[in-house]
């Protein structure tokens, strides 16, 4: 029989004050730090929900749709929102609040798939998932749509593969691009 969770089961949140350290060179916060970050909390939801051990199948889309300065207090929100056999999309969100205004802004949103592992490196069912309200609903085909679009893209080949029509294409519209010298 199969087991049931909620989302709330899944939830996690991190926030961590953004130091110096984790700074580039134009004293905004590195991007690669907080994908760090994101990559740490979608492992505790996804293993919390799962009960097991987990591994970053892949991430969607990032956006850095804000910069975070040093000395705001960053925050990430962590749920699972869709469920397959042995996969879980895990959504996150990242917001950064000014402490000394109290201002918040939204700085991120993206989606990591995990995939449960045994001890072994085999993978592992998970349990399936529980919405229990209109927005996990459209959370669960949002991130259903996601993975449509994600095995098209993965499974079509621009031209169909047909390198000789790709390269007329790109001699007539991109100008910015040499394939001159290529052939098929």
């Amino acid at each position: 029989m199969a087991t049931y969770k909620t989302i709330e089961s899944s939830e996690i949140t991190l926030s961590q004050l953004m130091l110096p350290s984790h700074s580039n060179f134009s004293g905004k916060i590195h991007g690669g730090y907080l994908l760090s970050l994101m990559d740490q909390i979608a492992f505790a939801s996804a293993s919390k929900f799962s009960g097991s051990y987990c591994v970053t199948a892949s991430v969607d889309r990032v956006d850095f749709l804000n910069p975070i300065e040093v000395g705001e207090l960053v925050t990430l929100k962590a749920s699972v929102n869709f469920v397959g056999t042995t996969s879980m999309m895990v959504g996150i969100r990242v917001d950064a609040q000014n402490i000394q205004t109290g201002i918040i802004k939204h700085c991120n949103s993206s989606y990591f798939t995990m995939i449960a592992k045994d001890e072994s490196g085999s993978t592992l069912p998970v349990p399936r998932l529980r919405l229990i309200s209109r927005e996990q609903v459209m959370r669960y085909l949002k991130a259903a749509e996601r993975i449509s679009a994600r095995k098209q893209r993965i499974a079509s080949e621009p031209f169909n593969g047909d390198l000789a029509a790709a390269l007329a294409f790109m001699a007539s519209d991109h100008a910015d691009v040499d394939v001159k010298g290529l052939s098929t």
